[in-house]
């Protein structure tokens, strides 16, 4: 190195704030030593997570060097996804991984919180320099657009991006993916579009194919973004958040059970991604695969345990997952799921013994654990002593009055859960999404084993209907019915079946008399029900028949 580069270095290194975070303390003042021999001079030392996240959130930090294992508490993935969600290191900031552990889980789990780069134990003074020197010098040639980025201003970081594209070539890669990511940001994707088909008729980037896809996806040109990050993945099984975007493509074409799929794979390749895992449990369990959900819940809480993405509700959503999963089941693994239910509950309460209201629907959850293991009176017992908080459902927020009501259900106090959804029904009528929830519960009531019988006979009887087979479609639909007698959609199933028969045999009067009780069984149905129009017309119709 020539004197004058070595200056230049120094001068670099000089005007930067370090922080460097390691539980060995021999290796940390190694660290210091080699900082300060490359003209580092404002060097803060720390040894485990939290000193490190209390000095990001009182002090400016330029540099942070965090070793990934950091003994018992968070490591340093756990460190770099807080210090970026709480947004305590600036766009300008390089954060560092240091590790002597090179396993795949840990690199890829690393990588989703994209740090700036990785240096491997052990480190010399000429590594140190050169990695981090390249790093650093990049960081201060790219400085005003990145300020301009922090502050939001978008137009004023693109101009400064389209000016360096001829003054540094040698960053021409980052500048185009920037510039990308800003056209899309304001909502301009055709420029956006420009750009990374630019890039691609030079080279075929992972990146650039990914800021297509998420532009054909904002265009809502579905089958093209999905064929585009299915092949993308194909060439490159590593690339994680082409698996995202791919599951959001798939979802927004209507096919969850695919999106659930692809999701599987990307924890398959990334297991400790605890956002991903937590959309991998949403998926399966709105896929009713409540298996695949559980495990799902189950490892996001285990990776929250350190994680600032924690919260009570994935804890709650274990614990619901494997109550469905062991009621009615006294076999040694559902007994097993039960037990380990109330155990991931009773810790919930304890860790977020501070959040309005989790107690409570940690009981009510507990209720159900125990009516699904023939445990009435412990289940009654418990009812009893969480009514008191309950009478007021006025003050009940939605996903406390869905449990509250769930639980009625269970316990068999049907009418006065269907009075309590009655009364949020009212109270929300301007909110679709909890109506439909509402609906959903007074519709199927039951468990969750009930409610797949259920389901899978309206499918055979809509097959046996579709292709002719009507006595065939009637049966699938009563012994539906006989699992959740008050399905709005089950009962007019059946209606419309009994009506077609009697077309055939307009003398056989009782298939009108059994049409009749069908729709009595739906003459509360709210107006509000999707089903509502059509149990209307039905009874028009059956009227018009009988007179």
């Amino acid at each position: 190195m020539t004197e004058s580069s070595n200056t230049s270095s120094v001068n670099s290194f000089g005007k930067l704030s370090f922080l460097v975070i390691d539980d060995f303390e021999s290796f940390r003042l190694s660290m210091r030593q080699m900082l300060r021999s490359c003209g580092g001079d404002k060097i803060e030392l720390v040894a485990h997570a939290t000193p490190a996240i209390q000095h990001c959130t009182y002090n400016h930090v330029d540099v942070v060097l965090c070793d990934f294992n950091l003994g018992e508490g968070k490591n340093g993935q756990h460190i770099l996804e807080e210090l970026r969600h709480k947004k305590l290191l600036q766009r300008s900031s390089l954060f560092l991984m240091v590790t002597a552990e090179t396993s795949k889980e840990m690199v890829m789990g690393a990588r989703e919180y994209q740090p700036d780069g990785y240096l491997t134990k052990p480190i010399n003074r000429a590594m140190l320099e050169k990695r981090l020197g390249s790093l650093i010098d990049q960081r201060n040639a790219l400085l005003p657009i990145n300020r301009e980025i922090g502050r939001e201003n978008y137009p004023e970081a693109i101009s400064l991006c389209l000016q360096a594209l001829p003054k540094q070539p040698r960053y021409k890669t980052w500048l185009m993916k920037t510039l990308g990511d800003l056209y899309f940001r304001l909502g301009d994707l055709a420029h956006a579009l420009k750009i990374y088909d630019e890039v691609l008729a030079q080279r075929e980037l992972s990146w650039a194919l990914l800021g297509r896809s998420k532009v054909l996806l904002a265009n809502r040109s579905y089958d093209d973004a999905v064929d585009s990050l299915s092949q993308l993945i194909a060439k490159h099984p590593d690339y994680m958040e082409a698996y995202d975007l791919l599951a959001e493509g798939l979802e927004r074409q209507g096919k969850p059970t695919q999106a659930q799929h692809t999701l599987e794979q990307a924890t398959e390749h990334s297991p400790n991604a605890l956002l991903r895992q937590k959309h991998l449990a949403e998926l399966a369990g709105a896929n009713q695969d409540i298996d695949t959900a559980s495990e799902a819940w189950r490892r996001t809480v285990e990776l929250g345990q350190y994680s600032i993405h924690d919260s009570a509700e994935h804890h709650l959503a274990l614990g619901q997952a494997l109550t469905d999963l062991s009621e009615g089941d006294r076999e040694p693994e559902g007994i097993k799921r039960a037990s380990e239910a109330i155990s991931v509950l009773n810790k919930m309460e304890k860790r977020f013994q501070d959040s309005p209201g989790i107690g409570l629907r940690s009981r009510l959850v507990q209720c159900r654990v125990h009516a699904g293991q023939g445990r009435q009176s412990e289940a009654e017992k418990l009812l009893t002593s969480v009514r008191p908080e309950l009478e007021d459902d006025e003050a009940l927020d939605v996903s406390t009055g869905l449990d509250y009501a769930k639980t009625l259900f269970r316990l068999g106090h049907n009418d006065e859960a269907k009075s309590l959804l009655a009364r949020l029904a009212l109270r929300f009528n301007n909110d679709p999404g909890t109506l439909q929830k509402i609906e959903s519960l007074l519709d199927e009531p039951v468990g969750f084993r009930q409610k797949i019988q259920a389901r899978t006979l309206n499918r055979d009887g809509i097959k046996a209907f579709e292709s002719g087979n009507l006595v065939g479609a009637a049966d699938a639909f009563r012994q539906a019915l006989e699992v959740v007698p008050d399905h709005a959609a089950l009962n007019l199933n059946l209606v419309q079946v009994l009506m077609k028969e009697y077309e055939a045999d307009a003398t056989n009067h009782e298939l009108l008399s059994q049409c009749q009780i069908c729709l009595d069984r739906l003459s509360g149905l709210p107006e509000q029900h999707r089903q509502h129009r059509r149990y209307r017309a039905l009874s028009r119709k059956l009227k018009g028949l009988t007179a």
